[in-house]
């Protein structure tokens, strides 16, 4: 079959998940004001800190009474703190449907070898059996599988009476999904991820009863520096004003305030979600008249809306050895990057081979429209054989 090229592409091609695309107006001028060779600790650089954690509240609608602070190391660096720092006092479930969630399977068994940790998984392209979980275990879970376009579909399965706590890497979800947040005890993400931020910093959000925990019991193990929330007994206070553990960039610090500056001027957390539904529409709509893809999802109701896998059901495509197939894959990436018409959309590489686009937040949704007839374009060209 014969598919005609485009003319018009993508303005912004840019359909990473990690790192993602920065906000649509985005220039090097945002930074003009950055808090630069001064130390991080000095009262203006402590105020803009302080700012990110603030204007992160508001947006997200964080409850007061709950802790939220930066610290190195990015979602992976938040998620592990909470590992080292939390876990021990009782049994552990933790779920796994992708890669990152194998992350925290590792963790949770070799690492720290906790005894009766139990493990809840599935394959790409599925959810665990929720109604599996413990909640006099503690839980640990992705809201939103990067790697896999799974996420859970609420939090209703996390129990108003659970006696462990629940913690969840929320970093593709926070900022484009609406997270209850009287269901999480603890909540990691990163800056890069929904809302186009930089790399190496990570967020956490401490409940009351996370922060109980942290004074009721002391882990077996020794803590490294850069996971320690607690200092002499006592929770430390300032990381959760801005003080980090370690040196942030702050220039980092101020592209954040930027895009959550940004976020504010749209109309906050509801207009944030409606732009990355809005994009992921327009691949849903494509996915149902094309032949050749599908969603790795399994159920529409667990689908993710912000990093958006797809499957190639051609029989031709399926028919191929896996090294074939990853090949045809790289192809077909590899000529839309050639053509300027997208970037970085491969499917990650523990996942099976497709396609993996970004729909966040920061995506302009026309830009996902123009995609999708070089998607066409591409595929139907490397099957020809005519991408050489």
């Amino acid at each position: 079959m014969t598919v005609a090229k485009p003319e018009i592409r993508p303005a912004r091609p840019y359909f990473s998940s990690g790192p993602c695309v920065k906000r649509p107006g985005w220039t090097l001028d945002v930074l003009k004001d950055a808090f630069i060779g001064r130390s991080h600790r000095a009262k203006e650089g402590l105020a803009k800190l302080k700012e990110v954690i603030v204007r992160s509240r508001e947006v997200l609608g964080i409850p007061d009474d709950y802790r939220i602070a930066i610290v190195p190391g990015s979602d992976t660096g938040a998620v592990e703190m909470a590992l080292w720092t939390l876990l021990g006092e009782r049994e552990v479930d933790c779920l796994a449907w992708e890669a990152f969630g194998a992350n925290w399977v590792t963790d949770v068994g070799p690492v720290l070898k906790l005894a009766n940790a139990r493990l809840v998984v599935a394959s790409y392209g599925s959810l665990p059996d929720l109604a599996a979980v413990s909640w006099d275990r503690d839980v640990v879970f992705t809201w939103n599988g990067t790697s896999g376009g799974v996420r859970v579909p609420d939090g209703d399965w996390i129990a108003d009476d659970r006696a462990g706590l629940s913690i969840c890497d929320a970093t593709s979800a926070a900022f484009a999904m609406d997270l209850p947040w009287h269901k999480l005890d603890v909540t990691t993400w990163s800056w890069q991820k929904v809302l186009g931020g930089e790399a190496a910093h990570g967020m956490i959000v401490l409940s009351p009863r996370a922060v109980e925990r942290l004074y009721r019991h002391t882990p077996a193990w020794p803590i490294p520096k850069v996971f320690r929330l607690m200092n002499k007994g006592k929770l430390t206070e300032d990381l959760f004003e801005g003080n980090t553990i370690n040196t942030p960039s702050m220039l980092c610090v101020e592209d954040q305030i930027d895009v959550l500056r940004w976020a504010e001027s749209l109309g906050g957390l509801p207009a944030l979600i409606a732009r990355s539904k809005a994009s992921f529409a327009v691949l849903e709509s494509w996915v149902a008249k094309t032949d050749w893809v599908d969603f790795l999802a399994d159920r529409a109701d667990v689908r993710s809306h912000t990093s958006v896998c797809l499957k190639i059901t051609d029989p031709w495509f399926e028919a191929q050895p896996l090294d074939a197939r990853w090949a045809i894959v790289q192809r077909l990436c590899a000529l839309l990057e050639r053509e300027n018409a997208a970037f970085d959309i491969s499917a990650y590489r523990d996942a099976p081979p497709g396609l993996r686009i970004w729909c966040g937040a920061t995506v302009n949704t026309e830009d996902v429209v123009a995609l999708t007839p070089w998607l066409d374009w591409g595929y139907a060209t490397v099957k020809a054989g005519a991408d050489a």
